[in-house]
């Protein structure tokens, strides 16, 4: 890890991306992974399940944003 205040920077933005930010993006996609069965199950709106998928897609993509950024933090 790099010494100095930029190092200290990186390793407190890792943490707080791996410990706090990432957990939230899980629950995330896994709260509208949730939603979309319980709608297609229910029998609900076609165009509901397909906002639903969309928005599940968007999610996911946004968490391994998070991890990427997270994980290269973590190798500085």
């Amino acid at each position: 890890m790099a010494n100095g205040p930029v190092g200290c920077y990186v390793a407190l933005m890792a943490t707080f991306l791996s410990k706090f930010i990432l957990p939230i993006a899980v629950a995330a996609v896994a709260f509208v992974l949730l939603l979309g069965l319980v709608n297609m199950m229910r029998g609900g709106s076609p165009n509901t399940s397909q906002r639903l998928m969309r928005l599940r897609v968007l999610l996911q993509f946004v968490a391994i944003v998070i991890t990427m950024v997270a994980l290269w933090a973590m190798g500085r």
